[in-house]
């Protein structure tokens, strides 16, 4: 399923690049920045970036949010700038290259690796100490786990994650019932060899190839602590040869393994398959592309360590103002103003440690009930959620497509799969 991290339109794939090299000069050591005092009087001006987020649905809540902290602090005033979805990686690394980042930015943490590597964005773990346990675990280690560089480098802001759904029309068929759904990977794949083999091949729970966050919510170590990719172990290689057991059991759809793989959000609505992973935001598009599905789909976790996708607020190291800059994001961030935030942004958790009740109760009666429990089950998952890493890049993840197929096919062995794809990965990584 195509996967929706931000609420920008026209979003481009992300490529990190190399901000330290463009500079043209040594880039500056981070976590040079020091302890932040935002408790004094705050003045000055400071610019507040966002993502393509200026438009009729968000300006109110901004000039709303901005018109608040300017009556908190009256000696301060904040520009607001939008840049638009398409191209935001580029006009990021042009900012920083010519030395005008704006003081507080929305970046994802692939988007924010070069500039931390170049030393462009503000420790705020170093910051402000006192931050970490205002929000959500996984969110804060996705701005804290840059390799090579100790700190933290965006305050977790709007948050998203995947859930499992199931078509109980035609698992019941076959005896299935709610309670026996699976809780973890291993089960799952063996559920869709049993579902298989009972309906003769005509259930099948098993909608895409594995993916490294199929890796992830296993559990599996994905990257050591310098940056190397270690996931070609035993246990991966015996889930990769339970998806070809499962394929060759019938429980997987040949045209997954190929080009023409329209995605498992896709092949669930066309029923050929009985079992999807997506956002919250999937009940909506059952109401309105297949709506007779809706009645008999089930929503649950997702097997294993559900997935994390993160937006964040970040100050900038160089800003001349990083007092008000810093109190600022944390006012951006804070739980009063992200669940105001994701109560627009439905579909979305706050990023802080609590909160998502808050969102629940508020909206849940203007929701169609399916998508209300749907939200209910994803704001669950969201504190025990992993962000798959960062420096996994789209090239990866079409080298991986390629050599997997091979492997579900029966054409080529686990083992021998997962090395050249974690080669390929090692060879190719953008942190060096």
């Amino acid at each position: 399923m195509r996967i929706r991290t931000t609420l920008a339109t026209g979003l481009a794939a992300v490529t990190a690049l190399a901000l330290a090299g463009c500079t043209g000069g040594a880039a500056p050591a981070p976590g040079d920045g020091g302890a932040v005092d935002t408790k004094g009087e705050l003045s000055g001006e400071i610019q507040f970036q966002t993502w393509s987020l200026k438009n009729e649905k968000f300006t109110p809540y901004f000039e709303a949010l901005i018109k608040d902290f300017e009556k908190e602090h009256p000696k301060v005033k904040v520009e607001w700038l939008d840049q638009p979805g398409d191209g935001y990686q580029d006009k990021i690394l042009s900012q920083a290259n010519s030395n005008t980042l704006p003081d507080v930015l929305n970046l994802p943490p692939d988007i924010a690796f070069p500039l931390v590597k170049a030393g462009k964005l503000l420790d705020l773990d170093e910051a402000d100490p006192e931050l970490e346990d205002k929000y959500n675990e996984g969110g804060w280690d996705a701005y804290s786990n840059f390799t090579g560089v100790d700190g933290t480098y965006g305050l977790p802001w709007y948050l998203g994650s995947d859930e499992s759904w199931w078509n109980m029309k035609q698992l019941g068929e076959v005896g299935v019932k709610e309670a026996d759904l699976p809780t973890s990977t291993d089960a799952w794949l063996e559920l869709a060899k049993k579902v298989a083999a009972d309906s003769n091949g005509k259930v099948k729970l098993v909608s895409s190839m594995p993916g490294l966050d199929t890796f992830v919510s296993a559990d599996i170590d994905i990257m050591d602590d310098d940056g190397t990719f270690i996931f070609n172990t035993p246990e991966a290689v015996e889930i990769v040869q339970q998806y070809a057991d499962a394929y060759k059991a019938g429980a997987m759809p040949p045209e997954s393994l190929t080009g023409s793989y329209g995605g498992n959000a896709e092949m669930y609505l066309q029923e050929k398959v009985a079992y999807s992973t997506g956002g919250s935001g999937f009940a909506g598009d059952l109401r309105t592309k297949a709506p007779s599905l809706l009645e008999t789909t089930v929503a649950t976790p997702r097997p294993g360590i559900p997935p994390l996708f993160v937006q964040g607020v970040n100050v900038a190291a160089d800003s001349d103002n990083k007092a008000a800059a810093l109190a600022f994001a944390e006012f951006v961030t804070n739980q009063k103003n992200q669940v105001e935030f994701v109560k627009i942004a439905v579909g979305f958790a706050p990023g802080t440690a609590e909160g998502a009740d808050e969102v629940v109760s508020a909206v849940e009666g203007d929701l169609d009930p399916a998508q209300a429990q749907a939200m209910k089950v994803m704001f669950d998952a969201i504190p025990n959620a992993e962000a798959t890493p960062f420096q996994w890049t789209g090239g990866m993840t079409d080298y991986l497509n390629q050599q997997m197929a091979l492997a579900i096919r029966g054409d080529a062995p686990a083992k021998e799969t997962l090395d050249k794809i974690v080669k390929y990965a090692n060879d190719n990584r953008i942190d060096q």
